[in-house]
């Protein structure tokens, strides 16, 4: 990610942005959607998606069927942004309210994945970052479930984090105003069954996943 062109620093607030894979990779890593960008046709196209990263690459799955997806590997260029929101930070005035997020901006030329082992790879990796230890536990996935499914490769060539982190900013005013930070946390609650699976045992890897 060196000799980074311009368009990877933020025009407001630069100072917040990072370029080395350290800041960036965790991010990704912690992000299960992402929103992918591109022009089609003259047309702004905008989809939001399951994303995985793998080595220096997002991978991304759909349908063959799928219309859009089938056009990526047409285009130079596609753009992908994840945003992580830790907390809402609530300033003395409407003004100065912010949020402590962690974001990721990613261009590159999307590639569609032929390759047997490298497609199976990105699934697994994707159903392991979904559902972590399932991938040995569920039925698995045939041939003819592989060539129903698209993997969609982009590297990671260009890409910039944007971070804010820290308390409100400050403000001169001698009112009493309560300030702080309000943290937003993912939460995976408890499993419930499907129809069929209400007398089967939670497996190991589903148990203790609550997330507060």
């Amino acid at each position: 990610m060196k000799d980074q062109p311009p368009r990877t620093t933020p025009s407001r607030y630069p100072k917040r942005a990072h370029h080395d894979a350290a800041t960036i990779y965790p991010i990704l890593d912690e992000a299960l959607f992402c929103t992918m960008s591109f022009v089609w046709e003259g047309r702004v196209r905008s989809i939001p998606q399951s994303i995985v990263r793998v080595g220096d690459a997002v991978y991304f799955h759909a349908s063959v069927g799928s219309h859009f997806f089938r056009s990526l590997a047409q285009l130079d260029e596609v753009c992908i942004t994840v945003m992580l929101a830790d907390d809402i930070v609530v300033a003395k005035t409407a003004f100065e309210h912010s949020i402590n997020y962690r974001s990721v901006v990613v261009w590159g030329k999307p590639e569609v994945i032929e390759d047997h082992d490298e497609k199976y790879a990105a699934f697994k990796e994707l159903t392991e970052k979904m559902v972590p230890g399932s991938w040995d536990y569920l039925i698995p996935m045939t041939d003819k479930e592989m060539a129903k499914t698209l993997a969609i490769k982009v590297p990671l060539t260009e890409a910039s984090a944007k971070i804010r982190q820290g308390p409100p900013s400050p403000h001169e005013s001698e009112r009493e105003v309560w300030t702080g930070l309000i943290p937003i946390k993912p939460l995976r609650g408890a499993a419930v069954a499907g129809p069929g699976a209400e007398g089967i045992e939670l497996p190991l890897h589903l148990r203790g996943r609550r997330v507060e």
